[in-house]
């Protein structure tokens, strides 16, 4: 039986942490409407696990009417009090209600002929940043590039995007590139899962 080495945070027995280890994270993304999904996604993890927000992700995708920013802008008060009701997702207000306020923000963003795309790849020059950490630990939960794209969102309006929150987003997205030497995804021309 041929072993796959893998990020430590995705290896052991959880199927669905290891495909999305193996199939999404780092790959880069270009794609207003994923990347809000991803700033959703990881602003509803600060203070919990990835796991859980994967295995809520189904439930995102539905409540969030797909993650389309023009739905999600529209949402109200009455929106906002049904998901709080919404055993599918994180009930947390804030993170709700930063959820619809983004959608505004990335709306208001593309009516200034801009895109979310645009602003994030800035952050890393246009191209992913390549780490090659020696185990997790030498990960940073910060960096400089995420503190100014943090900043830069805030001004955009966007909520729950502290410089953790970012870079936590940027490597989901493939902004930066932090698997492990020791991972199959480190390896020179590992693009897809084996």
């Amino acid at each position: 039986m041929v072993t796959i080495r893998r990020c430590g945070w995705a290896s052991g027995d959880d199927v669905a942490m290891a495909a999305y280890h193996d199939a999404e994270w780092g790959v880069p993304v270009h794609d207003d409407a994923a990347l809000f999904e991803m700033l959703t996604l990881e602003g509803a993890q600060a203070g919990l696990s990835w796991r859980t927000i994967l295995n809520k992700r189904a439930g995102y995708r539905r409540a969030f009417d797909g993650f389309d920013p023009r739905k999600v802008a529209r949402y109200d008060g009455r929106h906002v009090e049904r998901l709080m009701q919404d055993a599918g997702i994180v009930r947390n207000r804030l993170k709700i209600e930063s959820t619809v306020s983004n959608a505004r923000a990335l709306l208001e963003l593309q009516r200034g002929e801009g895109s979310l795309s645009e602003v994030v790849w800035h952050a890393v020059g246009g191209s992913p940043k390549v780490n090659r950490p020696r185990t997790l630990a030498d990960v940073p939960a910060k960096t400089a590039e995420s503190d100014a794209l943090s900043k830069t969102l805030k001004k955009l309006g966007f909520r729950f995007v502290g410089s953790t929150v970012i870079y936590a987003f940027m490597q989901a997205c493939g902004l930066v590139d932090d698997h492990v030497r020791t991972c199959f995804k480190a390896k020179p021309g590992a693009s897809r899962a084996p």
